[in-house]
């Protein structure tokens, strides 16, 4: 009861000045607001690049060249040209644990045909690449081993070519010149829009890589190798397999380092993934600091209250409250108004969350644990700043509180 009693007297403090207690509540309202929104576009993000790694393909493995060395200077990963077909023909006589398999070679090309020209890039693949990628044609069809095997001179174009080439026509069937060399159009992909990277991924030609290789690029270095596992349990095992194959195919002695690299999408997600987290760690940290500034405003304003109720404090005193109850009363107004703050914060928070995705085109996600996480730490914050004024009160001598004018 006594308990029921000090929460009325403190909510009737509170609503007797109701706009300070607006502008007191307005920093953990701004703040709480800006975590959940900073936290949002963090989290979105991370969404988006967990979305565009999981097109990658499925149960990817990517073995890139390792680094080279001038004396004793590493040149980079990626820097030595150590792979060639004869890699790939080993790993794909020798590998048990894969379903698809197939090299990346790229050559940059001027193409002419249709309704002008376009310039772009040509990837010579294997014909499990779209199986890897998990891509679909809109129409047509793939090219097959045969075609690679005779260095066939067909192709399959990505929507942007189909569109910029061949706005008003079907692209199948008809042909087109890369460099010099002739193409047959036999398929168009579906579209797959911009990559994390901003990459139009509808921008794009594929080829056979011995014809890529042998009449465009000029190039016997291939410049990634992507492997599709069998399934997801085994993947650790084809990485490894993938690793002896290579070592023996490259003579690398026992103890010298891989002149190769092989990494996996769990690999590719982990890293994107510490790197959004640190992100949404910083974005969070800079709108919490919103939060500690709103709670030094309501500390100065319990303050300024404290001192303008000495006189009514010393009369409670006097008439038998104990400093307990002085103490508790002036933290639950602390404690309320922010946790009304903070309320109203979230409910802004909401908001502004999606006027930023509405109208600034950004992914955003709102997570439950993160309103829930700003209101808790709302509540500590009223505690932390509104103790030192609670004490305060409670300090008072009753005596010197009923003289005080």
């Amino acid at each position: 009861m006594r308990l029921l009693v000090l929460i009325k007297v403190a909510l009737k403090a509170i609503t007797k000045n109701k706009m300070r207690s607006l502008l007191t509540m307005l920093g953990i309202i701004i703040g709480v607001g800006a975590v959940i929104v900073m936290v949002a576009i963090g989290e979105g993000a991370q969404a988006s690049v967990e979305s565009q790694i999981s097109q990658l393909g499925t149960n990817l493995i990517i073995i890139f060249p390792g680094a080279s060395k001038q004396g004793m200077v590493s040149m980079g990963a990626g820097s030595n040209s150590r792979l060639t077909l004869d890699d790939l023909e080993k790993l794909q006589k020798n590998t048990t644990m894969l379903s698809g398999i197939s090299p990346i070679i790229r050559a940059g090309v001027q193409v002419i045909g249709g309704a002008g020209n376009w310039s772009t890039a040509v990837s010579g693949v294997s014909p499990d690449f779209l199986q890897i990628r998990q891509w679909d044609l809109q129409s047509g069809e793939f090219f097959t081993t045969q075609d690679v095997r005779t260095q066939a001179k067909v192709c399959v174009i990505g929507q942007t070519i189909a569109k910029n080439l061949f706005p008003n026509d079907d692209p199948v069937g008809q042909q087109i010149r890369l460099r010099s060399v002739p193409f047959r159009i036999i398929g168009v992909l579906l579209e797959k829009g911009q990559s994390a990277s901003g990459d139009d991924q509808d921008d794009i030609i594929l080829a056979p890589y011995t014809t890529v290789q042998f009449r465009l690029s000029g190039w016997r270095g291939i410049r990634q190798i992507l492997c599709s596992a069998s399934t997801e349990e085994i993947m650790p095992q084809a990485q490894e397999e993938l690793r002896q194959i290579m070592r023996e195919a490259h003579k690398i002695p026992v103890g010298e380092d891989d002149d190769f690299t092989i990494r996996n999408q769990t690999d590719i997600a982990e890293a994107a993934a510490q790197t959004t987290k640190v992100m949404t760690f910083l974005l969070a940290a800079i709108a919490s600091i919103s939060l500690v500034v709103g709670g030094i405003g309501i500390m100065n304003i319990m303050l300024v209250s404290v001192t303008e109720r000495t006189r009514e404090i010393g009369i409670r005193m006097a008439i038998g409250a104990r400093e307990s109850d002085i103490m508790i009363q002036f933290l639950i107004e602390a404690i309320t108004l922010s946790l009304s703050g903070g309320i109203l914060g979230i409910l802004f928070g909401i908001a502004g969350t999606y006027l930023v995705k509405e109208f600034g085109g950004w992914n955003t996600v709102i997570s439950p644990a993160t309103i829930v996480i700003s209101f808790a730490f709302s509540g500590v914050i009223g505690i932390f700043f509104g103790f030192y004024p609670a004490r305060k009160a409670a300090s008072l001598n009753p005596i010197d509180a009923l003289h005080f004018e």
